[in-house]
C-alpha cells in the first residue's frame, strides 16, 4: 500500500529541481499533487504530465510567491482542485547573493517576501482546509544554521527565520495534530546550483561525503516526513546536506 495513498499534496515552486522531484515523489507514494508554479507554465506542465502518465493525479496552480492574495489564493485553489488539502510544502524560494554593501531595498524585500512571509501565509491559508494529522513542510537550508562565507547573509537570514516558524507553528496547531517540519538541504544538483558550476569546489570541500545531493534525496525525506510514520516529528529541522554542517 501506497504510504499517502487519498491524501492532496500541494507543493510550491514545483515545476524544476527539487519542488519538482517532491511533487513527483508524494505522488509515487499515492499522493494526489498540485503543482504550484509562478512563471514556469511548460515545465509545471511536464511535472503534471509525468505524474499523470504514471497512473497519478496532478494539477498545475499558479502562484506569485511575492503577492499576498495570489499565496492565499493558490492555496484555496489547490485545495478546491484536490477536493481539500492534507499536505503543504513550502517550497518556493529565491536566492540573492552579494555584500551587505551591495544590497538593495528590493533583494531584501524580495527575499523576504518570498522566503518568509510566502510560507507564513500559504501556512495560515492552509488551515482551512488541513484536518487532524495534517501537514506543514517547509524547505529550508543548511545555510539557516551555518554561512560557511560571505555573500548569503540575506539568504541565510530569510532561512533561519522558518526555524523559529516551524517551532513556533508547530506549538500552534499540535492540540489539532497537524505537525509542522522544514527539510534544509545542502548543495543540491539543479540548475540553480549545478554539480559541475563554478562554486562546486568549495562546496564539496565542506561535506563530510563528497557529492552533491539529488533532488530526488530531499524528496525522499520530505516524503517520509509526510508520511504517517512520521507522527511524532513535529517542530524540528532535518538537514540532508552531506554532512557539509557536521
Amino acid at each position: 500500500m501506497q504510504k499517502l495513498e487519498g491524501k492532496r499534496a500541494f507543493v510550491t515552486g514545483a515545476s524544476r529541481g527539487i519542488g519538482a522531484a517532491i511533487a513527483r515523489r508524494l505522488s509515487a507514494e499515492g499522493a494526489a499533487v498540485a503543482v504550484g508554479y509562478e512563471r514556469s507554465s511548460d515545465a509545471a506542465k511536464t511535472v503534471v504530465e509525468a505524474i499523470t502518465n504514471g497512473g497519478g493525479r496532478a494539477v498545475a496552480v499558479q502562484m506569485s510567491a511575492d503577492d499576498p492574495a495570489a499565496v492565499r489564493r493558490a492555496v484555496d485553489e489547490a485545495a478546491k482542485a484536490l477536493g481539500g488539502l492534507d499536505i503543504l510544502v513550502n517550497n518556493a524560494g529565491i536566492y540573492r547573493a552579494g555584500s551587505v554593501e551591495e544590497m538593495t531595498l528590493d533583494d531584501i524585500d524580495a527575499t523576504l517576501n518570498v522566503n518568509v512571509r510566502a510560507v507564513i501565509l500559504a501556512s495560515q491559508a492552509a488551515l482551512a482546509h488541513l484536518p487532524e494529522g495534517g501537514r506543514i513542510i517547509s524547505t529550508g537550508s543548511n545555510l539557516a544554521t551555518r554561512v560557511p562565507g560571505p555573500g548569503m547573509a540575506l539568504y541565510s537570514a530569510s532561512k533561519a527565520a522558518l526555524i523559529g516558524w516551524t517551532q513556533g507553528l508547530a506549538r500552534d496547531l499540535g492540540p489539532r495534530g497537524i505537525t509542522v517540519n522544514v527539510v534544509h538541504p545542502g548543495s543540491t544538483n539543479t540548475d540553480m546550483n549545478p554539480a559541475d558550476g563554478a562554486h562546486a569546489a568549495d562546496q564539496l570541500a565542506l561535506m563530510a561525503i563528497p557529492r552533491y545531493g539529488t533532488p530526488e534525496d530531499v524528496a525522499a525525506l520530505v516524503a517520509f516526513v509526510a508520511g504517517p510514520e512520521a507522527g511524532s516529528i513535529n517542530g524540528t529541522g532535518l538537514t540532508v546536506d552531506g554532512g557539509a554542517n557536521a
